[in-house]
């Protein structure tokens, strides 16, 4: 689920002419299905090269440990750039720049299938991701502002949603069926017709935008480079380590940079007067723990995805729709687990499952690890099972969580930057455990193969035997891999500990004299769309404590429901 950075205010305000919101009205089903079918492309690519990179390593001979790039340049320019891409559809228009994002998305698609190198390929992963970063945000926004509060909006909100949560399912049954049916090509050339049809229909469905200037500021671009840059370098570090050494003059020279420029990073955003993150926004405990945990379940996601596709393809030897179709109970028992924690958050607080949902992820992926080069898909589906539950217990309050005690302007912010700890925190988390796994490979078949020799006292070993030796040595290095993810989702258990029972009334914000105010006089000095209280399956400020009526507050803008034919609201 990807949302835009902040939304500010119109620079002139005044409501729409009738003839704008009856051409708005009429376009609405179309512009619901464009909005979709943006949604379901871009949330389509983070899995659907997962099914293909078998076959792209072997045509183009990437190393395993190149390979996770073709996976990385996508999640780091995705998840580096989102909060820039919010804030350009804030300034120059939201059609405009979702225009921009899905043109640019298309063309690097097209230029990705058609490599016919590495470099090629990894570069255009990256233009991707760039145009995803810039049309995925001004999606979400457009929903908000194409579709009218209440009924209207959640049903386009539960649509869109729905079409984000089917695009990792799709991906990978559609990435398997096409590399079996032509080649890993289709699996970025099939973007072009979608894209091109949802260009085509744009000017059409989506209402125009003129570019909002004036006391909206301008855009973070040394923030945003500095901040990409630096993670890439990060990733790039941790992938040459293992092949160059740790001390090797290029390795010890990409740590150095990136921590140089993410150290950059900080010192602009203290200073810049509209910074991508501001700081104090992270001085909130809750929300600083659920960014922290989301980070580090994006570890676990991306790091299964990758290495349980090499296991089913290069030992069970599934081919690619098989092995597509393999991880079905994911994104099924992440959909009912979520449907159930929605019914459950009117009683149960939100800490419960966010203390859960790590444990049952940690034991899927435990789980997962215990699996040998004789496996068989009953030794792989109950550890997919026990993931995706843990998965959705978590994601649905980690959200909530997000946007609990946080202005109506900063909502946004706080969505968008739980969207980046979930793609940064995979392309890191992919780089190290890639390194974990290469390794652990290379000293595995070292002492086999010692072993083997001495076993035949200087005759040579048979061939078979070789082959199954370096197969076990594959296997060790995806279980190590696995593993060690396990590290990462008992900190995310550890981590939500420290959640707070219960926020303060009134504690929406400390980040400005509108935040002091409500905390010092409580519930009815609070600015709208204010969710001070919104934890735990409770809301100080929403009738009857229901999560889901203050979720929907902050959704459509936080505005209180107005009373019809003199009725009034109960507090």
């Amino acid at each position: 689920m990807i949302v835009p950075a902040t939304e500010d205010p119109p620079s002139v305000p005044g409501p729409p002419s009738v003839s704008a919101n009856r051409t708005s009205r009429r376009h609405h089903p179309l512009a619901l299905v464009v909005i979709a079918a943006a949604q379901l492309m871009v949330m389509l690519d983070l899995t659907i090269v997962n099914i293909a990179l078998p076959s792209m390593q072997r045509e183009l001979h990437f190393s395993t440990t190149n390979l996770m790039w073709v996976i990385d340049a996508y999640v780091l320019a995705f998840g580096g750039l989102l909060l820039l891409g919010g804030r350009a559809g804030d300034l120059f228009g939201r059609r405009r720049m979702f225009a921009f994002g899905i043109g640019l998305f298309v063309v690097a698609s097209l230029a990705g299938g058609l490599a016919t190198d590495q470099a090629w390929l990894i570069t255009a992963r990256a233009v991707q991701g760039v145009g995803a970063a810039v049309a995925s945000p001004a999606a979400l926004a457009l929903v908000a502002t194409t579709f009218e509060e209440g009924a209207e909006r959640n049903r386009a909100m539960a649509a869109y949603a729905a079409m984000a949560a089917a695009g990792g399912a799709l991906g990978l049954l559609l990435g398997g069926a096409l590399v079996d049916a032509a080649s890993w090509r289709w699996v970025l050339f099939v973007n072009v017709p979608v894209g091109a049809v949802v260009l085509a229909l744009t000017p059409v469905a989506l209402p125009g935008g003129e570019p909002r200037t004036g006391a909206r500021g301008r855009l973070d671009v040394p923030g945003a480079l500095t901040a990409s840059a630096g993670m890439a370098l990060l990733v790039y570090g941790l992938v040459r380590a293992p092949q160059a050494g740790w001390s090797n003059a290029a390795t010890a020279g990409s740590f150095a940079a990136a921590a140089t420029l993410l150290g950059a990073f900080v010192a602009i955003e203290r200073v810049s007067p509209n910074p991508l993150v501001p700081l104090r926004f992270l001085r909130d405990r809750n929300r600083a723990t659920g960014y922290g945990m989301m980070l580090l379940l994006g570890v676990a996601m991306l790091s299964l995805l990758f290495f349980l596709t090499q296991f089913l393809q290069n030992i069970l030897h599934y081919n690619p729709v098989l092995a597509g179709a393999a991880y079905l109970p994911i994104p099924i028992s992440v959909a009912s687990t979520s449907a159930v924690v929605s019914r459950l958050l009117r009683r149960v607080p939100l800490r419960v499952f966010l203390r859960i949902g790590p444990v049952f992820v940690t034991g899927g992926l435990f789980w997962a690890s215990l699996v040998t080069a004789s496996a068989s898909y009953a030794d792989v589906f109950g550890p997919l099972l026990l993931f995706g539950i843990g998965m959705g217990l978590s994601f649905m309050p980690l959200t909530l969580n997000a946007v609990a005690s946080v202005r109506r302007d900063q909502s946004g912010l706080a969505s968008a930057l739980l969207n980046t700890s979930q793609q940064v925190g995979g392309s890191l988390g992919l780089a190290a455990l890639v390194t974990v796994a290469a390794t652990a490979t290379r000293d595995q078949l070292r002492r086999a193969s010692a072993a083997a020799h001495a076993t035949y006292a200087g005759h040579a070993v048979p061939l078979d035997r070789l082959h199954a030796l370096a197969t076990a040595a594959t296997v060790h290095g995806y279980k190590m891999g696995i593993r060690t993810a396990t590290i990462a989702t008992a900190l995310a258990f550890l981590l939500s500990l420290f959640l707070r029972s219960r926020l303060p009334e009134g504690s929406s914000s400390h980040d400005d004299a509108d935040a002091t105010t409500a905390a010092a006089t409580g519930a009815e000095a609070r600015p709208p769309g204010s969710t001070a209280g919104l934890v735990d399956g409770r809301s100080a400020g929403v009738p009857n404590g229901s999560v889901e009526r203050g979720a929907a507050r902050v959704a459509s803008g936080g505005h209180r429901r107005k009373p019809r034919n003199g009725q009034r609201l109960s507090r």
